[in-house]
């Protein structure tokens, strides 16, 4: 088996400021996907997708593993799916591969077959720490400036 290194970036709170749209809970709640649909990105898209390419040249896949809503029924998750499926099209995030799974999963869970070095890019420390129970698992808090935080690591991978 070939050793495969990743990226696995999350969606909402990393990617996006989903926690900036007024009324996401409420919208949660009643299963608008609104927020889903409307939030901004974080960061420079443009200029996360050239550092992913980057990243691309020495190994790596871009893998974004995304939560649905918590306490969400089959056709809410549906929808979920579709919103965020939508909004990286609109955005134009470049990714190789996507595991948009139940809220809790945890998210070494879907890369648990790469046997190489894996970053996590995540906004909650939650789930960084437990991704990082792994071997070989590492992770960016997304609540820093993750293009300047991936830089470092690219740096230090040549």
């Amino acid at each position: 088996m070939r050793e495969q290194k990743a990226l696995v970036f999350d969606m909402d709170g990393t990617l996006n400021n989903f926690f900036l749209v007024e009324g996401w809970l409420s919208d949660l709640r009643n299963e608008n996907p609104r927020p889903y649909e409307i939030c901004t990105p974080r960061v420079d898209i443009k200029e996360l997708n050239f550092i992913c390419d980057l990243f691309r040249l020495i190994g790596y896949k871009i893998v974004i593993t995304t939560w649905l809503s918590k306490d969400s029924t089959f056709s809410y998750d549906e929808k979920v799916k579709k919103a965020k499926l939508d909004w990286l099209k609109k955005v134009d995030f470049d990714y190789d591969e996507i595991h948009i799974v139940k809220y809790g999963t945890p998210k070494n869970s879907c890369t648990k077959f790469y046997t190489g070095k894996q970053f996590l890019i995540d906004d909650s420390e939650d789930v960084r720490k437990s991704f990082e129970n792994n071997y070989n698992r590492f992770s960016i808090d997304a609540n820093k400036d993750i293009l300047k935080e991936l830089l470092k690591i690219l740096d230090s991978e040549l």
